[in-house]
């Protein structure tokens, strides 16, 4: 392939030097780089175990980085014109990224074969030199028994499942065992429900419905066709390797203080409990739990959280960020244009673009593809983010038939091209700014990323450095978004349910009793110590309702929307009033108008408010809490004190009676 040493020069901003066989004849020079103690980047994939060996002996194994410049950019038909783009990618794999924590997984070897037939009893034959093995058969035919019983047989149909490896437990109907003396086929005595059994992992050789939801994502549940020998061979191999200790990645963040999920038993933000494929999120009072044993990594809960309280571990949202501003810069620098971003994942996606690159025309010598773990994960300020840094468009490479739902994924990129449309970025293009690509096909992918012209981009690329929680990264890339954008907008008005917008206040009828503010979870409504005021910051409000459901006066409406010039504005203060003060300490306690309007529905309407008497009672409204104790003592006012109801005689009914039948005739 050809290698433009000026362009990558240009973008990596350093002298380059080539090598014809770093990894054999030259591998010394790989190991000079090491004894220097600077990061290395390494650009090539293929002899990747030899150069972390070799790293790992000099103990500089967190300082290599890889790019794969050979499939994604060399191999290509416009493989000429990519000296931008191997630039690009060699200088944003230079960007180490974090790593994340982890969570311990024991696994003992406990295993359920769970089937109807001869094929879980095979399956529990061969894997009961490896684990402890036991096999229920739901509904089962006609089964011969076993010569030897090396492992229990048992019928049962499972009813409920939950857990994870090393600690599933299964609710079980219909169970019973085998009588020994079965003959020629299994014979079960009496069956009962409501039983539980627990196990470290699960073989499903059903074939009929999964146990769990998005049951590829749940580790320790295995599960195939018992119709399909090479899949069940699969399976058990799998199967066999599942003992000890494992780590599992935390791939998830959270901060419950920062979740606007509830207030004062009132539900706000669901937004994280709707998207979960795998049910490891759960309500838990004011905020939400997130159990990191469930959680399979697919980020959709990071990416649609809009206060920042779940942040994408692997890696967190500004390390991707700046990944990605090195990746412009030195495409830019390098003489590159109208860059298109491919986010893919490396189970599906990289098997595509390999085999694009050997076997096909390769990628276009303007697209750039990266890597992530997951591509649910991406969020709005990712695709903000990329047209602030000069991105002519952002593709994001799916599979045909998903593991799971991605709902979420489209209205993240519904938002995104929503955005870039309304601020003129892609004019003049016949080509969506942002978009999904959903095949399984490497020519299909290659069409795809060919089809349309790039439009319009931004013509002062931001340069910004991005650090922070993904709340703070979302403001500064929307800001720069509009700050950067061919033909900047005020406000862009988005669909119901956005996580951005605004709030319309009915100031007259507000009261200023401040629920609101108390029901804020971000803090985008404040109050104010010195004076009676309420003051909104829109940027802060994630749309989640709370402050609406929670206002007795039912003034506040939500306004689903992106107000840049509202983003860039200081709090506003929503409505202000003279403090009442105290008409015998002057002390300020309320406004001015709740006392009034306490006052005037009061007046004369109740018992304890009319004639001279109410109208001390009346002036004790009007004064502070230790005021009004005093008086109320001074006073000896007992509320308990209630006139005695005058009684009712047959006569009142019957004089009653008559009144009205004489009005009807």
């Amino acid at each position: 392939m050809p290698l433009d040493v000026a362009a990558l020069e240009k973008g990596c901003g350093t002298r380059v030097r080539t090598a014809d066989q770093l990894c054999g004849q030259e591998l010394d020079r790989y190991r000079e780089a090491l004894a220097t103690g600077l990061p290395v980047t390494v650009s090539c994939t293929l002899q990747a175990p030899l150069f972390e060996e070799i790293a790992d002996e000099l103990g500089a194994e967190e300082r290599v980085a890889f790019a794969k410049i050979r499939e994604t950019a060399g191999w290509s038909s416009e493989a000429a014109q990519a000296g931008p783009k191997m630039a690009a990618l060699l200088a944003a794999a230079a960007e180490l990224l974090p790593v994340a924590g982890t969570v311990p997984l024991e696994s003992r070897g406990v295993a359920l074969i769970y089937g109807r037939d001869e094929a879980a009893i095979e399956a529990g034959r061969r894997l009961a030199e490896h684990l402890d093995v036991t096999v229920l058969l739901s509904r089962p035919g006609e089964v011969a028994p076993l010569h030897r019983n090396e492992f229990p047989v048992l019928q049962g149909t499972v009813r409920g499942a939950t857990g994870h490896l090393g600690a599933f437990e299964l609710r079980i109907d219909d169970y019973a065992l085998p009588a020994p003396s079965s003959r020629t086929r299994l014979v079960f005595g009496p069956g009962r429900d409501g039983a539980v059994s627990t196990c470290d992992l699960i073989l499903d050789l059903t074939g009929g419905t999964p146990l769990f939801p998005a049951h590829e994502l749940r580790s320790g549940y295995l599960r195939a066709d018992p119709r399909d020998p090479a899949a069940v061979e699969r399976t058990v191999m799998a199967a066999s390797h599942l003992v000890g200790e494992f780590d599992k990645t935390r791939f998830i963040d959270f901060r419950g203080d920062l979740c606007a999920h509830s207030r004062s038993r009132i539900t706000g933000c669901t937004r994280c409990l709707d998207v979960c494929p795998t049910g490891a999120i759960a309500s838990a009072g004011d905020s939400v739990a997130i159990d990191p044993y469930i959680c399979a990594g697919c980020g959709s809960c990071a990416a649609v959280c809009p206060t920042g309280a779940a942040n994408y571990a692997l890696p967190p949202a500004d390390a991707l960020m700046r990944r990605l501003r090195s990746l412009m810069r030195a495409y830019r620098a390098a003489g590159g244009a109208d860059a298109v971003v491919l986010f893919h994942d490396g189970d599906h996606g990289e098997p595509l673009i390999d085999a694009l690159g050997r076997y096909g025309e390769g990628l276009p010598a303007h697209v750039l593809p990266v890597r992530v773990n997951e591509v649910t994960q991406l969020g709005p300020e990712v695709l903000a983010a990329l047209f602030a840094y000069g991105a002519a468009g952002v593709r994001v490479l799916v599979r045909a038939r998903p593991k799971h739902d991605l709902d979420s994924l489209h209205r993240t990129v519904a938002l995104g091209r929503t955005l870039a449309d309304a601020l003129g970025y892609g004019a003049g293009s016949d080509a969506p700014t942002v978009a999904l690509i959903e095949t399984d096909d490497p020519d299909l992918l290659g069409s795809a990323l060919r089809a349309g012209r790039p439009g319009q981009t931004t013509a002062t690329p931001a340069g910004f450095v991005p650090v922070g929680g993904k709340r703070e990264m979302l403001r500064l890339a929307f800001r720069e978004m509009h700050a950067a954008a061919p033909a900047p907008v005020a406000a862009v008005p988005l669909a119901a349910g956005a996580p951005f917008g605004g709030l319309n206040f009915r100031t007259e009828d507000c009261t200023l009793c401040l629920s609101c503010v108390g029901a804020c979870p971000t803090h985008a409504l404040t109050d104010s110590a010195d004076r009676p005021l309420l003051a909104f910051e829109e940027s802060l409000c994630v749309q989640c309702g709370l402050c609406a459901a929670t206002c007795p006066e039912d003034v506040i409406d939500l306004t689903p929307r992106i107000d840049f010039e509202a983003w860039a504005a200081r709090r506003r203060v929503v409505k202000e009033e003279e403090p009442f003060c105290c008409i015998t300490c002057a002390k300020p306690f309320g406004t001015r108008a709740t006392i009034e309007r306490v006052i005037g529905k009061l007046r004369e309407r109740h018992w304890m408010f009319s004639g001279e008497a109410g109208e001390q009672r009346i002036r004790s409204l009007m004064m502070c809490d230790d005021c009004r104790v005093e008086a109320a003592l001074n006073q000896g006012f007992d509320p308990h004190a209630v006139p005695p109801a005058k009684p009712r005689t047959t006569e009142d009914y019957l004089r009653e009676r008559e009144a009205a039948e004489r009005l009807q005739s």
